[in-house]
Formats: structure tokens, C-alpha cells, sequence
């Protein structure tokens, strides 16, 4: 059960269903190093993006009950355009046999969990919906506390497995504190979803803004990991059939602009034991990126001046965006490219956290072993092992031990994953597909 939580009673919560331990199994434990019984080495890995989320039913059941009237009406009026939440393949999201069948199958033992399904009151999939107004507010809050109640209790079932991401809004402070107080105390070790501003959105403050300080001082004291993803932060487009892909070419210049906001408006300099994570977003366009603000940020040092541009003391940042980076965040690296791995280097390894994007249909699964190869081949295994558990395991706080008896028992062989993918296996999905050139991938 939850542990309290903002808006509800405890009568008013759903119980959760019970579920196994996740380490089982019998015999001695194979320890950190992946070690199976019969001897060969294997990888734990931790997918640092996963998502899942609760069926209109089963939010219903942790949604404060002077909200079901309104949330009937909403639910009667939803049209799901999504294919994947309609049919068989929503389960996914919910059922532990299921997800857990399909992660053990495809070698992944603990999962770092972003929301997947459409909370209560939202207008569509929930990576996508835009911040509430005003007039949404009430509702929409309502919505994702019944989805954090949830996430709770799903995550519960198999603690040492998965790690939740909460939700929170930023219309009104007092209300965020409390549902990253919620966070805390509940368990959810993922941290929060950041809650992207996109730039028409006009009743929001940026977050660069020195009103959310307190928020931030929060996250900070609580250590509760501030989580941004791709595909968040997009202004609304017009009805037109260019807009889809309009949306498309754009997502990674909204989805990149938080981190903007946070090292530029001076977040990582007041707050330097804050974490956060960039997911789903790439890898290869931060170094070019870092080097060209710690040009900017040295002339605005030592000069005062960017060509025509002159600066006061107040915006002065001490430190570079390097340092800053090192000191405060680290990548989520979702299904990466082959042409991520020179990027990885440079940011360094021990910010590199792999992700698989289970369920989605871009992501590695059931082929992230062979993504693996395509693209750590050559990669020293003590290096592999930080990016494929570690980091996450330090970051989000996984029992790298616990996990072990299942890593040794599923996890992918240290030796198939040094053998780079010479064939495409029937069906290769779109993660795999895309570090196959171009003409190549009949």
C-alpha cells in the first residue's frame, strides 16, 4: 500500500496485489559480477527507460471519490487513438507476468519506470499532454496523484526490480512539494518526472525562474533524482498533415531545452548536489553543445562580452557547462546508436545509464542483446558494466546484489555480447535497424 499521499485517505486507496520476490531461485548467490552457476559471465542489466501505467479501471480505484462522477464522464468520452494502449499489447503496462516474462526474456532483470498509459482527466498519452491550465488544474492534479497511488503499489510488488518515476505539476508550488514529498516516502525511487514548459505555454513561469528555488531545495534535500524526457516540452501545432512530422524534426529541440534552463539560469551552481537526467534525448549533439557554452560562459567570464552582448556580474556562472554536467546529470541513453559510443566516451562512462524503452515499439526489445552487440562490441567489460547497471544501480538505488541470482540466471553473456551482430535476426526492429547503413538492411 502507499504511504500516505497528498488528496487522499487511506480508505480511499485501492490495495495492491501481492506479487514474488524478484531474486527467487535457490543456490549460492552469483554475486556483482554476473557470475552463472555453470561459470559463464553476464551483464545485470537495469533499463533506465521503461514505462508502464494503469488501465482506466484501475486508476479509478486510487482517485479521490469526489472525483469518480467526473471521471466517469471523462471516460465515457475518450477516444484512445493509440493503437499499442487498445489492444493486447497494453497489458504490458500492468500485468507483472506479462512485463516481467518479457523483460526476463530479453535480459533486462531491474527498469527504471516512466508513465506510459493516459491518467485520469489527461487529453491524450500522457509523454505528450501538455501542461493544465488553470481551469484544468484540479482535475489533471487529481490524475496524476492517482497515477503516483498506483505506481506505488505496482512498484511495490517487486521492489528490488523496479524503480517508479512520480508526476508532479509546477501550477502551484505547495502542491509539488507535497507529491515530491510523496515520492519520497513512498518509494519511488526514479524521482520525478519534470513536467516540460513548452514555449507558448504563457501561465507558467520558465524554470529558470527563482520561484521554483524551493522546489529545486526540495529535490536537493530529499535526493530525489529530477527526470527529463524526450518527446516532452512541444508547443501545440495546427491541424495540418505537415505537423506530425513537423513535430517529429522539432522534439529534440524542446526536449533538450530543460537542461538549458537549469545550467544557464544558474540551477547547478545553487543547487550542486542536485540530479538530473536527460532520457530518451540522445547523446551525440552534448558535446558539441558543452563546448560551445564553455566558450560562451568563458567570455561571459573573463570579458563580459559575446561580440555585441555585454553581461553584468549577475550573470556570471563561476564554473563551466563541462563542470556543471559532471557535477549534476547524467544520460538516460535509450536505444542508442552506434554513433552515441564517441559521445559516451567523452561525457564520460559513469554518466552513461542504457535504456531499452520497453514497451515501445523504437525500443531494443526482444532484440536488446542484439542491439548490445551492434553497438558495445568492442567495449571493455568493466566499462559495459557501469552503463548497463551500475550507474543506474548508484543513481536510482538498486540492490545490485539482489539482482544478481536473476542477472546470472538471464542476463546476457559477457562473450555473445563482445561478438558483433554479423546478421540481422528475423523481424530486427527499428532499434536495430537503425545502425544498419542505409541499402544494407534487407
Amino acid at each position: 500500500m502507499v504511504n500516505g499521499g497528498p488528496g487522499a485517505s487511506a480508505g480511499e486507496r485501492a490495495e495492491g496485489s501481492g506479487g514474488s520476490d524478484v531474486t527467487g531461485g535457490s543456490g549460492r548467490s552469483p554475486g556483482r559480477d554476473g557470475a552463472s552457476p555453470d561459470g559463464a559471465a553476464r551483464y545485470t542489466v537495469i533499463s533506465s527507460d521503461t514505462h508502464a501505467g494503469g488501465s482506466h479501471a484501475m486508476y479509478r480505484e486510487y482517485l479521490e471519490v469526489k472525483y469518480h462522477e467526473a471521471f466517469d464522464a471523462w471516460r465515457g468520452e475518450y477516444s484512445n487513438p493509440f493503437s499499442d494502449l487498445g489492444d493486447q499489447r497494453r497489458y504490458r503496462n500492468w500485468d507483472d507476468e506479462m512485463r516481467n516474462g518479457q523483460q526476463d526474456a530479453d535480459g533486462v532483470v531491474g527498469e527504471v519506470i516512466f508513465p506510459n498509459t493516459v491518467p485520469p482527466f489527461f487529453p491524450s498519452f500522457v509523454l505528450f499532454a501538455r501542461p493544465p491550465k488553470p481551469e484544468e488544474y484540479e482535475l489533471r492534479l487529481a490524475g496524476v496523484r492517482a497515477h503516483n497511488r498506483w505506481l506505488a503499489d505496482f512498484c511495490s510488488r517487486f521492489p528490488e526490480r523496479r524503480a517508479g518515476i512520480g508526476q508532479i505539476f509546477v501550477n502551484d508550488l505547495d502542491d509539488a512539494i507535497a507529491d515530491v514529498r510523496f515520492i519520497k516516502e513512498n518509494n519511488l525511487r526514479g524521482g520525478l518526472l519534470l513536467p516540460a514548459i513548452p514555449p507558448d505555454c504563457d501561465w507558467l513561469k520558465p524554470f529558470n525562474h527563482p520561484d521554483y528555488d524551493r522546489l529545486w531545495a526540495v529535490c536537493e534535500e530529499l535526493e530525489v533524482p529530477i527526470n527529463s524526457h524526450g518527446g516532452t516540452g512541444s508547443p501545440a501545432y495546427i491541424r495540418h498533415p505537415s505537423s506530425a512530422l513537423l513535430m517529429l524534426a522539432e522534439v529534440p529541440t524542446f526536449s533538450h531545452r530543460p537542461f538549458l534552463f537549469f545550467l544557464l539560469g544558474g540551477l547547478f551552481e545553487r543547487f550542486p548536489n542536485l540530479r538530473f537526467v536527460m532520457t530518451e534525448q540522445g547523446s551525440s549533439w552534448l558535446p558539441p553543445l558543452l563546448e560551445q557554452l564553455d566558450t560562451t560562459l568563458a567570455k561571459v567570464r573573463d570579458k563580459g562580452a559575446v561580440g555585441e552582448l555585454r553581461f553584468k556580474p549577475e550573470h556570471v556562472l563561476p564554473r563551466s557547462a563541462t563542470e556543471y554536467f559532471e557535477q549534476n546529470c547524467w544520460v538516460g541513453a535509450s536505444f542508442p546508436r552506434r554513433s552515441d559510443v564517441e559521445a559516451f566516451r567523452t561525457l564520460g562512462v559513469h554518466k552513461i545509464m542504457w535504456g531499452s524503452d520497453f514497451p515501445h515499439d523504437e525500443g531494443t526489445p526482444p532484440f536488446s542483446t542484439e542491439a548490445l552487440r551492434q553497438v558495445f562490441f568492442d567495449w571493455d567489460e568493466a566499462d559495459l558494466r557501469k552503463v548497463l547497471a551500475e550507474n543506474a544501480a548508484e543513481l536510482y538505488g538498486f540492490d545490485l546484489d539482489a539482482l544478481a541470482p536473476e542477472a546470472a540466471r538471464l542476463g546476457p553473456l559477457v562473450s555473445e555480447v563482445a561478438r558483433p551482430l554479423d546478421a540481422l535476426p528475423e523481424g530486427a526492429n527499428e532499434a536495430l535497424l537503425q545502425n544498419v547503413p542505409a541499402g544494407l538492411a534487407s
